[in-house]
C-alpha cells in the first residue's frame, strides 16, 4: 500500500467531502483592467488573463508583468495562495484556466480574472480544478465561437474533492515530482535535438565548403530548369489538387498537407512541366521567410504560389539530394540573404537564384558526401518528429495519473 493509500485510509476511510468552490471560498471576486500600455518592466507585479493561457502553469511564484500601480483606477490585489482563473478564453476546451499564485509579493490582478482566496492547498487546488472533469464542468453549456466567457457564479459551482489538507499536499509532492521528471526529460530531448542539428551543420559546412573557385558552379548551370508558382491567385475548388503556400513549408522541411486548399485538375494540367513537381526537384522559398529547401522524394501532384521556387537539377551533373542540402550551407544562405530585396517582404528573384553558387564535386565525391550528410538529416529528422510525439505521450500519462489521484470515493 502506497504511502497516499495509507492517509487516505487514516484520515477519510469512509470517502472525501465533494464541495463547491462557493462553499470553500474565503472570498472571490474580478480583477480590474490592466491595459496592455500600463505594462512596464518595474513596478507592482501584476498578471494579465491572457498570461493565464500563455505564461504560467498550474502555480507560479513570479509575475512576468508588472505597472504604475497608481496609474490603475480599481485596484484588486492578490496574494500567497489565492487561484487565478482567466474567465474570457479563445477555447471551451480551454475556459477558465486556472493557476495557483504561491510567491510572497502582493500584485494586482487584471481584468477578466477571477481571485479565489480560501484555505486550502493552493497547488492541490490548482491540480484538482485542472482535471478532465473539473474542465467538463467549466466548458459545460459554453458554446464555440471567437471568444468564450465564464464568471464568478459560474466558477462558484464548480465541484472539487476537498481531502483533509494532509492529503492535499501529499498529492501536490506525487504530482510535483511527476511535472519535474516530465519537464527534465523534455529538456534532454531538447538538447539532443540541438546538438545533433548543430552537429550537422558543423559536417553539412566543412563538407560543401571549397575554396577552390573552379569547383564553383551557379544553380542555373547545374539546373535544367528553375521556376515559380503562378504569380495571378488560381481558383479554388472544394477538391481537386493540393495548393500550398509557404505556411505549408514546416520546420522539417517537408511540406504539410493537412491543411490545404485546392485547385481543379483542369488548372493544374495547363501548368507548365517545370511547374509540376517531379520526384528529386527541389522547392526554395523566395519570399518572406526564404532560404528553406524542400526535397521532392516522390512524385506527387500539388500547386504551390509565386514565394515559392522549383528547381529540377540536371541529374548528369548534380545529384538532387546533394543539391538539397547545398542549398542548406551557410554560405549558400548569405548569398539569399544577399539576393534579397525589399523591405516589407524581402524577395529572391529567380534570377539572382540562378545565379547563386554551390561547391559541385565530381559525382563520386557527391555521393559521398550525400551519403554522409543523409544520416545526419535522417536523425535530426527523426528527433524532431519524436520529440513532440514523445512529449504528448508524457503528457497523457501525466493526465492519466493526475485524474486518478484526484478521483476519490465520495463521501455519503
Amino acid at each position: 500500500m502506497s504511502g497516499l493509500e495509507e492517509l487516505v485510509q487514516r484520515l477519510c476511510p469512509n470517502g472525501v467531502e465533494y464541495k463547491t468552490i462557493g462553499e470553500i471560498a474565503v472570498d472571490i471576486f474580478r480583477g480590474s483592467g490592466i491595459k496592455r500600455e500600463q505594462i512596464a518592466g518595474t513596478g507592482t507585479p501584476c498578471v494579465r488573463y491572457g498570461e493565464i493561457y500563455t505564461t504560467y502553469g498550474v502555480w507560479f511564484d513570479t509575475c512576468v508583468s508588472h505597472t504604475d500601480e497608481s496609474a490603475i483606477t480599481s485596484k484588486k490585489y492578490f496574494e500567497h495562495g489565492d487561484i487565478l482563473f482567466a474567465i474570457t478564453g479563445e477555447s471551451v476546451e480551454d475556459i477558465a484556466k486556472c493557476s495557483a499564485y504561491i510567491g510572497k509579493e502582493r500584485c494586482l490582478a487584471g481584468g477578466d480574472i477571477v481571485v479565489l482566496r480560501h484555505n486550502q492547498d493552493p497547488k492541490y487546488l490548482s491540480y484538482a480544478l485542472s482535471t478532465t472533469e473539473a474542465q467538463k464542468q467549466k466548458s459545460k453549456g459554453k458554446v464555440k465561437s471567437k471568444v468564450v466567457h465564464s464568471s464568478v457564479p459560474a466558477i462558484k459551482e464548480l465541484v472539487v474533492p476537498i481531502p483533509p489538507l494532509e492529503v492535499q499536499r501529499e498529492i501536490v509532492r506525487i504530482l510535483d515530482q511527476f511535472s519535474e521528471l516530465t519537464a527534465e526529460l523534455t529538456a534532454e530531448l531538447t538538447a539532443e535535438l540541438t546538438a545533433r542539428k548543430k552537429q550537422y551543420e558543423y559536417y553539412r559546412d566543412e563538407l560543401l565548403t571549397h575554396e577552390n573557385v573552379t569547383k564553383l558552379c551557379a544553380l542555373k548551370d547545374a539546373c535544367l530548369s528553375i521556376a515559380d508558382g503562378d504569380h495571378m491567385p488560381p481558383p479554388k475548388s472544394d477538391f481537386g489538387v493540393p495548393f500550398i503556400t509557404i505556411s505549408n513549408i514546416t520546420e522539417n522541411k517537408k511540406i504539410d498537407f493537412s491543411n490545404v486548399m485546392y485547385v481543379p485538375r483542369e488548372y493544374y494540367n495547363k501548368l507548365a512541366d517545370k511547374r509540376k513537381a517531379q520526384k528529386g526537384d527541389i522547392l526554395y522559398t523566395v519570399v518572406g521567410s526564404f532560404g528553406t529547401p524542400v526535397y521532392i522524394a516522390e512524385d506527387t501532384e500539388f500547386v504551390f504560389q509565386r514565394h515559392i521556387a522549383i528547381l529540377r537539377p540536371n541529374k548528369e551533373k548534380i545529384i538532387p539530394r546533394y543539391m538539397y542540402h547545398a542549398m542548406q550551407s551557410t554560405t549558400f544562405y548569405k548569398q539569399a540573404d544577399k539576393a534579397a530585396k525589399g523591405a516589407a517582404q524581402r524577395t529572391i528573384g529567380l534570377a539572382s537564384l540562378g545565379n547563386m553558387q554551390i561547391f559541385l564535386p565530381p559525382i563520386e565525391e557527391q555521393l559521398r558526401i550525400v551519403a554522409i550528410l543523409d544520416r545526419f538529416d535522417a536523425l535530426c529528422n527523426d528527433l524532431t518528429s519524436g520529440l513532440p510525439a514523445e512529449i504528448e505521450a508524457r503528457r497523457k500519462q501525466y493526465e492519466y495519473y493526475r485524474d486518478k489521484l484526484l478521483t476519490f470515493k465520495e463521501k455519503s
